[in-house]
């Protein structure tokens, strides 16, 4: 299924004017970093328009639309132009389509204050919470150190779901894709507050591996409406994961029992419904600090233990988070995906490897740099531009797990696409990697070299080609790293 315009995004034209440090409107840059994000997730880059509420796209239109992304706040819930806008596009969407809207909170909008055709879609959170104030912020500088913690891993989330659904509405259009991106299902329980972002973590791991993960959308907050979800949602997947730590989460409306008690009632009561356990698995992980505990919670996971009906399917572990996210990567992950792609990229022959990052554009540029550090003795790991999306995507984060030092080329690349490969370093351990970078450089032809202050405690080094003598710096650098 093709679509004319892939992505649009639906905006209150005051929430794209004020400026940022970069001289552009709030939305103006989310759509520049989204594209450069989806460029590096899909292998291509998509045709996403903007529209605000005064630009004219005709119902007829927004059939040519494939993925929606509205971005809420107090000023678009005032336009009536932007509402009618998810009105008509909500139109054409059947339920068997694949999530296709995606909502961006710029600012804090509670659920009940948000349009009814959106309650249930994944949100975005893009602002700032200041943890000194407490007041809400924008980001103006979007490569400080608080962006990076919080903004683009956000936008990394967006990008990688959006993956998803762009792929599904592309399928019949790449001939055997459907087999390519084939995946098991994992059922990732929601959390009580004190685990959200470690199972924002988990759950990115394990997508940028090949897993799809539910639920992929906002709960419902009606309890029969929430339990026939769940159930739903645990019948299309083959294993299910619960964390559970001193919070005993929300409750909803009708019951005494949080919803992470009742993710874990249900996916026990479909571990034993199913005759072949084979199909359905569970992992429980079980904090082993629970200081701040209540009584409830504490009632809650003594159940857990000791009740054999509660366990049934389960394998239920109480030790140090890092040794379960281990334990995931290693029975989900480098059992799976990753033995394949291992296999793939041969042995390593004992040496240090260097990933050397570049663009396909400077291909015939990074031969000499290549060729200087193999003669040093190194393994050379490079990115791949040919061959299926997933694939593609894949190797690039085999090569983040694997490699010693990494070195980013920039020729005929602007600082932005050199940004994204530093964060992709920085963001290498949340892609399974175990080992310490040795160290990172950068190799740039341009005059004027980027700003790279907010990476200062990163350990970074820096060759401008036009200042310093390219083979002689890198050779230094090669040396420095034994």
């Amino acid at each position: 299924m093709a679509f004319d315009i892939d992505i649009l995004i639906v905006y209150s034209a005051s929430d794209n004017a004020q400026a940022s440090e970069t001289g552009n409107g709030w939305v103006t840059d989310f759509k520049r970093f989204l594209e450069m994000m989806l460029l590096q997730v899909l292998g291509e880059k998509p045709n996403v328009l903007m529209k605000a509420e005064d630009d004219s796209i005709t119902a007829a239109n927004l059939q040519d639309v494939g993925i929606l992304i509205p971005v809420l706040s107090e000023e678009f819930m005032s336009s009536g132009a932007c509402l009618d806008t998810i009105e008509e596009f909500h139109k054409n969407i059947s339920p068997s389509d694949p999530y296709r809207i995606f909502k961006v909170l710029k600012t804090p909008l509670p659920l009940d204050q948000q349009p009814l055709k959106l309650k249930d879609k994944l949100g975005y959170d893009l602002y700032f919470i200041n943890p000194e104030s407490g007041e809400i912020e924008e980001y103006k500088d979007f490569f400080g150190p608080d962006a990076e913690k919080n903004y683009w891993m956000k936008m990394v989330d967006l990008a990688y779901d959006i993956h998803e659904s762009y792929i599904s509405l592309n399928q019949s259009d790449v001939g055997d894709v459907k087999s390519i991106y084939s995946r098991r299902n994992i059922y990732l329980a929601e959390t009580g507050h004190d685990l959200s972002i470690q199972r924002n973590i988990i759950k990115r791991d394990l997508q940028r591996h090949g897993y799809k993960i539910l639920p992929d959308h906002t709960q419902p907050q009606d309890l029969d409406l929430l339990k026939s979800q769940v159930k739903n949602d645990l019948a299309n997947c083959q294993l299910s994961i619960h964390l559970i730590g001193s919070s005993y989460g929300d409750i909803p409306e009708g019951t005494d029992l949080s919803v992470v008690d009742l993710q874990n009632k249900l996916a026990t009561e479909r571990s034993s419904e199913i005759k072949d356990k084979a199909t359905f698995s569970r992992l429980i992980w079980i904090s082993p600090n629970l200081q701040n505990a209540s009584d409830k919670q504490l009632s809650f996971i003594e159940n857990i233990k000791r009740d054999l009906a509660s366990s049934e399917g389960a394998e239920i572990l109480q030790t140090p988070l890092e040794d379960f996210k281990n334990i995931v990567r290693e029975e989900l992950i480098e059992v799976g995906i990753d033995k394949r792609l291992s296999k793939a990229t041969g042995s390593t022959n004992g040496k240090s490897s260097i990933y050397v990052l570049h663009d396909k554009s400077d291909t015939d540029n990074v031969k000499e740099i290549k060729q200087t550090i193999e003669d040093a003795g190194y393994r050379v790991l490079t990115p791949t531009f040919d061959g299926e999306l997933l694939d593609l995507r894949q190797h690039h984060i085999t090569n983040l797990r694997d490699f010693d030092a990494a070195i980013i080329y920039q020729g005929k690349v602007n600082d932005q696409w050199v940004r994204m490969k530093l964060l992709d370093l920085l963001k290498a351990p949340g892609f399974g990697r175990r080992k310490p970078i040795k160290g990172k450089l950068i190799i740039s032809s341009k005059d004027n070299m980027m700003d790279l202050s907010a990476y200062e405690n990163h350990d970074i080094t820096v060759i401008n080609t036009n200042t310093n003598s390219t083979i002689d710096s890198l050779e230094s650098f090669l040396k420095d790293l034994n």
